[in-house]
């Protein structure tokens, strides 16, 4: 019995803990890598996406980059509800988190549909994904474009 106790005593900070990192609802979308859920402002973990305004270079054309990878986020969650899990807080507060919609990787879909790069440490194995998404040349692929950590480094 002291045994069984225990465990459930050490058990509470962890349930405690599981629930504040953890947040479910309809998403609202800032850009393509940052969102609010349940009132959360929160960057997607283990990629980065075009700055709203950033351009790319089309053939014969330049498109606001920033501003589909905004869209491309948007159709993939509005319809349904998503659940991030916190695994960090950046330097403007906001949670660094990995977030669902019905059971996929809202990140890995975006680096697929090549509207997202994965980061350059990849800690998030989205790296093999952004390979398939430029080899297929969907999304930013199509053309050409400075990376979003570069494109802010210039502006």
């Amino acid at each position: 019995m002291i045994r069984v106790l225990f465990l459930f005593v050490a058990l509470i900070p962890s349930l405690a803990l599981s629930a504040d990192n953890t947040v479910s609802g309809k998403a609202h979308v800032l850009s393509g890598d940052t969102l609010i859920v349940d009132g959360q402002r929160m960057h997607l973990f283990g990629l980065d996406a075009p700055e709203l305004g950033q351009p790319c270079q089309w053939p014969n054309k330049t498109i606001d980059c920033g501003n589909i990878s905004r869209t491309g986020l948007l159709d993939l969650i509005a319809p349904v509800s998503i659940s991030c899990r916190k695994r960090g807080v950046a330097e403007d507060g906001a949670w660094v988190a990995t977030c669902k919609a019905e059971g996929f990787d809202v990140g890995r879909n975006m680096v697929h549909t090549g509207w997202a790069v994965a980061t350059p440490d990849d800690p998030a194995g989205y790296l093999p994904t952004q390979k398939k998404a430029a080899a297929a040349k969907r999304g930013i692929w199509r053309g050409t474009f400075d990376l979003p950590w570069q494109w802010r480094a210039k502006q």
